[in-house]
């Protein structure tokens, strides 16, 4: 409601209230007295404030109204002068509302979130105004003008209640308050950002880039990885874990008969060869070794003496074939009997003249997983002697989301506990074969007697069964890792590293990342104390104590070089209380109630401590007391030759280092200055990152990828180097034996089928079976070679 009109109410009121008066004293009659006897015309007490003292208008006092000898002034004047008497209640008037039609009550919206806010006891009181009954209707569309009479407004009555009518708010859609909230964020965000930028100092923030180094920020992973949520296979019991030693002797014994035997097998095969030869360049035989008997007879004689001297693998392919692990060497043992009866089956009868057995097939794949195994066992055993040259070796194991998500390789303290259980277990390319091998040996089973039988030839059976399970037992198949790992045992015994067997292998290849930290890169003896000097009134013994102290606790690569430092002197080591690391290269402790700071230049410039001028030195480590600069100790750093071959295989493999240093010296502006490293291509975490990334006590994998016996970064990297190289050379090897089973098993199904033995000879076979031997023969010859 506007001025004009409460001023018009208000007049109203008042004019009804000076006829009521006039004439009056105002001894009898008081103001309250007439406003009671008078009225307003609604019910009482219903939202009323109660009010204390006279109440006046907006415009005049009453007083000025009333005259000044109304019944007010008496009021006053009697409160005044009689303090102790008990004035009367005061009556329960109404607030003052406007008046408003009885038919528009409920179209009428009160504003929400108002509230009648009572008068305060310092603001000057309002006059109470009463109302008019509420038959007689208050026209508010008149005001009044600046000489105090009416003006009519036309049609006001309709107006008025238009103006006070309150539309009801529209309701806002979702998106739209969505759009402001966001909205309103931002602006926020803008101006705390805007303040915080305008009580930034450029000056100190380039002083603080330029002193701190800059460290990598781990990104946060998803929270599901689609990848990994495939149902585990239930894994089976692991292997007793005997001692490397005993496991040493193991695979030591009969090493020197296997490699015989193999030698008289190859010279076995080298004859049968010469047999199956001889007619093909066109020569003859003579008599009585021409018969077609007699050359079966001497093939089955062949296989049967090399089979006596394989005895033992083919006994081996046939226990795993019972105990549910069908491999290659169960098929190469089918294969040797069935070729076996087959020969002895020509060699009785005279009517299949001019088909020999596949007696050379047989023996040269009977030669090969002899070669196979042995080259197996002797890897064994050197990773077996290696393993059991140190009591506590260093254990390098794969941890799962390590460092930004990532799985990442840690060299960590230990022992050689569960390195004998994983060493006894399958490898990768028998686990691989445990899968396809069951379907080949069905496969040879139904299509020779689909091949031979179903055509209308059951006497064929033998042969079929001959040439579907030659050409499907891959000469390969022992190759694929005895040979490979054998090649990469032997490299890396001569860096002191051993790998624990497929377990360690089979996960190598999410392996991305390498922590790398001081001893890593700089083992004892490539750190070197040049000199110190000792600042200020401090003794020499306290500064060197308090300097190796700190880095003792922090357990920084250059404690065992600050020790022998403080014994040579006679000193002992102090207790630190309240160690703290900072980011800029320093670390900071209590110690005695001496506030001690120990740290590089930059650092000691950070903490606002005044260094000599004209200080040139490259590398050292800085202490100050209370304050003050106490001692300054310079160091050598040399790294190893090792070194940058060991990152650049790393690299190759795209493995990235992590440096996990707690050095503050050791740091990628100082390896890329000083030793010229790529330093870019490492990631280096923040000084807590690091902290946790090198904590001894921290937890790690169970699974045993390999075991150091040697310190520095050359066999680290060797051994992960080695493990992800053998891994990819495995399984590749293994999928090409599976993909020449295949191949060779369809073709001789048809060649059987159609009785097409010229083009299934021995010497034909041979040479098929030697093509896909020489992708594996050379991945395993050069798995090594890194």
């Amino acid at each position: 409601m506007s001025d004009r009109k409460s001023k018009q109410l208000n007049n109203d009121d008042l004019s009804q209230v000076k006829s009521l008066i006039q004439g009056a004293s105002g001894e009898g009659f008081s103001l309250d007295d007439i406003l009671a006897e008078y009225g307003s015309g609604r019910e009482s007490g219903r939202g009323a404030v109660p009010v204390k003292g006279s109440g006046v208008t907006d415009t005049q006092p009453i007083s000025e109204q009333a005259g000044t000898t109304g019944g007010t002034t008496a009021v006053l004047e009697q409160k005044e002068t009689e303090p102790d008497r008990e004035l009367p209640e005061e009556p329960d008037l109404p607030w003052p509302r406007p008046p408003r039609r009885k038919e528009r009550r409920g179209k009428v919206v009160s504003f929400p979130g108002g509230k009648h806010r009572p008068p305060e006891e310092d603001e000057e009181p309002e006059e109470v105004l009463t109302q008019e009954p509420e038959e007689e209707e208050v026209q508010e569309e008149d005001a009044l003008d600046e000489n105090g009479d009416l003006e009519d407004r036309g049609d006001g009555p309709e107006e008025d209640e238009e103006d006070r009518v309150i539309e009801f708010p529209e309701e806002e859609s979702v998106l739209s308050a969505f759009l402001k909230d966001v909205s309103r964020k931002a602006d926020d965000y803008a101006d705390r950002m805007f303040e915080e930028d305008e009580r930034t100092d450029p000056e100190e923030v380039r002083r603080l880039e330029r002193l701190i180094p800059g460290t990598d920020r781990e990104e946060v992973p998803p929270k599901w990885d689609l990848g990994r949520l495939r149902r585990p296979k239930r894994p089976d019991p692991p292997p007793p874990d005997l001692s490397p030693q005993e496991l040493a002797k193991t695979y030591g014994r009969g090493l020197k008969g296997m490699r015989l035997r193999g030698v008289l097998v190859f010279f076995l095969a080298i004859i049968a060869l010469v047999q199956v030869a001889v007619p093909a360049v066109g020569l003859v035989w003579l008599p009585p070794v021409d018969t077609p008997a007699i050359q079966s007879a001497i093939a089955a004689g062949l296989l049967g003496a090399g089979m006596l001297l394989g005895l033992d693998v083919l006994l081996a392919g046939l226990g795993r074939a019972f105990r549910g692990r069908v491999g290659m060497d169960t098929l190469c043992a089918l294969s040797c009997i069935f070729t076996l009866a087959d020969g002895i089956v020509l060699a009785l009868t005279e009517d299949q003249a001019g088909r020999l057995p596949y007696s050379l097939v047989a023996l040269t794949g009977l030669w090969l997983l002899l070669h196979g195994t042995y080259h197996k066992r002797c890897a064994l055993r050197l990773s077996c002697r290696t393993a059991a040259a140190s009591s506590e070796p260093y254990r390098v194991t794969l941890d799962e989301g390590k460092w930004n998500g990532r799985d990442t390789y840690a060299k960590w303290a230990g022992t050689a506990e569960g390195f004998g259980s994983q060493i006894q277990m399958d490898d990768g390319a028998q686990k691989i074969f445990c899968r396809y091998c069951p379907l080949l040996l069905i496969a040879d089973l139904l299509f020779s007697l689909l091949a031979t039988a179903g055509k209308g030839h059951p006497e064929e059976i033998l042969w079929g069964l001959s040439a579907l399970f030659t050409a499907t037992a891959a000469f390969g198949g022992a190759l694929a890792y005895g040979r490979s790992f054998h090649k990469v045992a032997r490299r890396l015994i001569q860096s002191g590293g051993a790998l624990a067997g497929w377990p360690g292998l089979a996960d190598s290849k999410r392996g991305d990342r390498v922590l790398i930290t001081d001893t890593d890169l700089f083992p004892p003896g490539y750190v070197e104390l040049n000199g110190f000097k000792v600042l200020g009134d401090f003794p020499m013994e306290r500064v060197v104590a308090y300097t190796a102290t700190l880095i003792r606790d922090s357990g920084s690569g250059l404690g065992k070089l600050f020790h022998d430092q403080l014994r040579a002197l006679g000193g002992l080591m102090r207790s630190a209380e309240r160690l703290c690391c900072y980011e800029g290269g320093g670390l900071s402790a209590n110690i005695r109630g001496d506030q001690v700071l120990v740290g590089s230049a930059a650092f000691m410039n950070l903490m606002e401590i005044s260094l000599p001028t004209g200080l040139n030195v490259k590398n050292a480590v800085f202490c100050a007391i209370n304050g003050e600069l106490a001692g300054i100790f310079a160091l050598s750093y040399s790294l190893p030759d090792t070194a940058f071959p060991s990152l650049e295989e790393l690299m190759r493999e795209k493995v990235g280092p992590v440096l996990a240093t707690r050095d503050f010296n050791l740091i990628p502006a100082m390896l890329h200055q000083r030793f010229k490293l790529a330093a870019d291509k490492m990631d280096f975490p923040p000084v807590e990152r690091r902290r946790e990334l090198s904590d001894p006590e921290q937890e790690h994998n169970s699974v045993l990828t390999a075991l150091l016996c040697r310190e520095g970064l050359y066999p680290f990297a060797e051994a992960v180097t080695a493990a992800k190289r053998l891994r990819w050379c495995t399984r590749l090897g293994a999928v090409l034996c599976c993909v020449g089973s295949t191949l060779g098993l369809l073709l001789s199904a048809y060649l059987v089928s159609v009785q097409a033995y010229g083009s299934l000879s021995p010497l034909n076979l041979m040479v098929y079976m030697v093509t896909w031997l020489t992708p594996v023969w050379l991945l395993s010859g050069w798995v090594h070679r890194y």
